[in-house]
């Protein structure tokens, strides 16, 4: 699913990137300043920035938004200086690291309800490649991005059983009657090298 041109996506790494580094060099910047040059950006769409170090691919840094709460140019800024600081699994990015890392940036469509009768419905409705995958069951809920079963190499019951794991579920737990699946799809951009040309990501 396409929602911008390359030129825009252009446009939104770099002022992830610019949000990343204003964070580093002053925690409390403000962030308006960022947001006023994405007018354009007032669209809804969920999103997520990754963070990968340069050029292991080590994953440095992801959070996002699913749903959007707000427009894309706010929640752009919010994902990008949480993923540099506030994913629970790394500790903050330095500003020495900060020209050894590459941006990249998610735009998701609208989660759709995995509606299906049985297991092999559920399988025959995602599509690797194509589709990211929402779990929901009780208190505990998870998210995978499209690209991560195919840098992985998972098959659509490998797919299934990591985000059950990612929900802190067992890998059956997509199984259970009372959990909610939901797929979407991605438009992905990000830089090639540290601060360096930018490309979309097509990964079917």
């Amino acid at each position: 699913m396409k929602f911008y041109s390359l030129e825009e996506g252009e446009r939104l790494v770099k002022a992830a990137r610019h949000s990343i580094e204003l964070s580093i060099i002053s925690p409390s910047f403000k962030r308006e300043a960022i947001e006023s040059r994405l007018s354009h950006f007032d669209q809804n769409h969920g999103i997520f920035v990754t963070i990968e170090h340069y050029p292991t691919k080590e994953l440095r840094g992801c959070i996002g938004f699913p749903r959007p709460t707000a427009s894309l140019r706010t929640l752009l800024v919010e994902a990008a200086v949480a993923a540099a600081n506030e994913d629970p699994r790394f500790v903050s990015i330095s500003h020495l690291e900060f020209e050894h890392i590459v941006v990249e940036v998610s735009i998701l469509s609208d989660p759709e309800p995995i509606v299906a009768k049985g297991e092999a419905e559920i399988k025959r409705k995602i599509k690797v490649g194509r589709d990211g995958l929402m779990i929901n069951s009780g208190h505990y809920s998870g998210l995978l991005l499209p690209i991560v079963p195919v840098e992985q190499k998972w098959g659509v019951s490998q797919f299934l059983e990591n985000i059950c794991l990612k929900a802190g579920l067992p890998p059956d737990g997509w199984k259970n009657p009372n959990a909610r699946l939901y797929k979407f799809s991605t438009q992905v951009f990000r830089e090639k090298t540290p601060s360096g040309e930018i490309e979309e990501v097509e990964f079917e």
